[in-house]
């Protein structure tokens, strides 16, 4: 359902910053993110418990890989996408031969008609709230482990906190974890940083980045519940910051990932002044580049635009 993606070393974030940063490169993977691994380990399983059809409520990154993992396996897949997903995603969800549904002008309201659509005989797939997603998402971890790389931090995006259980239970398995993990958000997909310092669940009333894919209201329970037991810093940056760091990738790197992926690039610099002294000190920085296929350099330029006028256009 997945590759092994790379783990390459940034000498242009390694340069700035003074310390080693290497990218776990899963915008690589075949649907564009790191969805693959945790949806493809789950539908996996539920197949072989049974399910005759697989149904997602997601018309982002989770969709497709549902798609993607269907197709694959030889089970039928249904996904429902709200009124605002873009027409090139249901397309690329539809090129994986799933039934793609529009209902609702939103996420919450396409998630509610998707449930009332599945029978005993389905599986119902959640983007990121699955212990089966988590085991699958621990791979990435597993897999630097294995290329000899013990990293002093780990920095990640956070939308509804899938990927960070994730990794999380890499770190663990692995035996490290003491290696804190720096949770990134973009203002106004903060649910994260907001529960953190609530020390309790909150619901955002509404996203108002244009990070759509860290668009989570809130995040689920695991993603607070292991802050409590392992090292966890939150860092949150502007939209500005998060599409200055999807251009730094594309420019260094050539690669092209969401504004919710850039965000973790543009967290890099606050490493320096963190408050936390394992943080500044850290020398090997493992960034999860989780990719992406929401976006194309026309859109990241529109959103340059949109939040940095003063810059041109790649």
């Amino acid at each position: 359902m997945y590759i092994e993606t790379p783990l390459v070393e940034s000498r242009a974030l390694s340069e700035r910053l003074g310390k080693s940063v290497w990218m776990k490169i899963e915008a690589m993977q075949p649907t564009g993110s790191f969805k693959a691994r945790g949806i493809g380990h789950a539908c996996a399983v539920y197949k072989e418990r049974g399910a005759r059809r697989f149904v997602s409520s997601s018309g982002g990154n989770a969709g497709l890989a549902v798609a993607y993992a269907g197709r694959k396996l030889g089970v039928p897949v249904l996904v429902v996408v709200p009124e605002t997903t873009s027409e090139r995603a249901k397309h690329l969800i539809g090129m994986e031969d799933a039934e793609v549904v529009v209902h609702g002008k939103s996420w919450d309201e396409a998630n509610r008609f998707a449930l009332a659509s599945c029978t005993s005989a389905d599986a119902f797939l959640h983007p990121f709230d699955d212990p089966l997603l988590w085991e699958g998402h621990a791979t990435m971890i597993d897999e630097v482990a294995r290329a000899g790389l013990e990293p002093d931090a780990v920095v990640l995006s956070v939308g509804g906190g899938g990927l960070l259980c994730g990794v999380a239970e890499g770190l663990r398995r692995n035996g490290w974890e003491d290696v804190p993990i720096v949770a990134v958000e973009t203002e106004g997909a903060d649910s994260y940083a907001r529960s953190l310092a609530a020390d309790e669940r909150l619901e955002l009333p509404a996203i108002t980045s244009i990070a759509t894919s860290l668009g989570a209201r809130s995040v689920c329970a695991e993603a607070l519940a292991l802050a409590k037991r392992r090292p966890v810093a939150s860092i949150v940056v502007s939209d500005r910051q998060a599409v200055a760091g999807c251009f730094e990738l594309l420019t260094e790197h050539r690669i092209v990932v969401e504004p919710a992926c850039g965000a973790s690039v543009a967290a890099l610099d606050a490493l320096a002044h963190a408050q936390e002294a394992e943080l500044r000190d850290a020398r090997n920085i493992l960034l999860i580049v989780c990719g992406g296929v929401g976006t194309s350099v026309d859109q990241l330029n529109r959103w340059r635009a949109a939040t940095d006028p003063n810059t041109e256009t790649a």
